[in-house]
């Protein structure tokens, strides 16, 4: 089943002929990717990270971590590279385990080159997983970043989340700001926490809500591993984002992710069937192509066969490092997604 649902997967795009369309713009890439339980191998006393130590149920030695950066710093590299040289500009990161290890993945030898410095706060996630935002100094200029408390005590969570990761700054000289979440999951059943992640977007949603108040034009990026599909209600109805470019009104919200999720286009996998748990989406204020400064191009799931698992009881679904306890040496359980910017020259 899940390879019949697979021939849907791929979008065939002629890069020759983006490449070729662009000749007159400068383009930018805006990337995400949930990099599934990048964790170090030193204890922490103060998380739950015992599960990924030598000694632990994953037995995650310095040679797993290693070729786990491999995987991840080869990804990260080819992101946004068949239209851009330099790739990923801006790149959201969920499931890390803390700051070390976004400074090993940022000075591996595959990423070296492109300077990225890191955006990181520790979260309360009791097993420490945090996100994280990291540029490219020579095209992003950092303004401002602090984390903004996902609070679910009112709703009977007593299990800490992940903060939103609130970033302002200037890319190629023009202000945007970003918000990276990793809400809540489905554990437990997709009703049972439905509430959190409805959360998670009246929080975000507040936050774009007094950015627009000041300039109706903000713009502004929502990208992250939401736990939720383009049409949960956290996102069609709390978000209020539209699938058409056409349907969005001045300080509205855009979903460039609507279309693929609804031709079956997925980033994650579960029981056989798509989701589309990882998304960017965006304000009114980069949608129109007649301004001097950035509009939203493209959007991209990456997908290519090197990450997709090609045996055993994952077939068809992503590549990850585990199935279970096993380890099997892929990249990750979801599919990195991303934005291609445009500008006039």
């Amino acid at each position: 089943m899940m390879n019949r649902i697979f021939t849907f997967l791929f979008v065939y795009i002629s890069f020759f002929q983006l490449s070729a369309q662009m000749e007159d713009y400068k383009v930018a890439c805006v990337a995400f990717y949930n990099l599934e339980n990048l964790f170090d191998t030193e204890n922490d006393t103060l998380i739950n990270d015992e599960e990924f130590l030598p000694d632990g149920k994953k037995s995650w030695t310095k040679e797993r971590y290693a070729e786990k950066l491999d995987n991840m710093a080869f990804v990260i590299s080819k992101l946004g590279t068949d239209v851009t040289p330099m790739g990923a500009s801006i790149l959201g990161v969920s499931e890390i385990e803390n700051r070390t290890v976004l400074e090993d993945l940022t000075n591996h030898e595959s990423l070296r080159d492109r300077d990225y410095k890191i955006v990181h706060f520790d979260s309360p996630d009791k097993r420490g997983i945090d996100v994280a935002l990291l540029y490219q100094a020579k095209h992003f200029e950092l303004v401002k970043a602090e984390p903004i408390v996902l609070n679910l005590t009112k709703l009977g969570s007593t299990r800490p989340t992940r903060d939103i990761l609130f970033v302002e700054g200037l890319l190629d000289g023009e202000k945007m700001y970003f918000m990276v979440n990793h809400w809540p999951s489905r554990g437990g059943g997709e009703k049972k926490t439905k509430a959190y992640r409805n959360q998670g977007a009246r929080v975000v949603k507040s936050v774009i809500d007094s950015l627009i108040k000041i300039d109706k034009n903000a713009k502004i990026f929502i990208l992250g591993d939401l736990n939720d599909d383009p049409t949960s209600e956290s996102i069609k109805s709390i978000l209020s984002a539209k699938s058409k470019k056409s349907e969005v009104r001045a300080g509205g919200i855009f979903n460039p992710m609507a279309d693929l999720y609804r031709r079956g286009i997925g980033s994650n996998a579960y029981r056989d069937a798509w989701s589309l748990f990882d998304q960017i989406l965006m304000s009114s204020g980069l949608l129109s192509k007649k301004q001097e400064g950035y509009f939203h191009y493209k959007t991209i799931i990456y997908n290519k066969k090197f990450l997709i698992q090609k045996s055993g009881k994952y077939s068809g679904y992503p590549f990850r490092s585990f199935s279970g306890s096993e380890y099997i040496g892929g990249y990750s359980d979801h599919f990195p997604v991303f934005v291609y910017l445009a500008k006039k020259i």
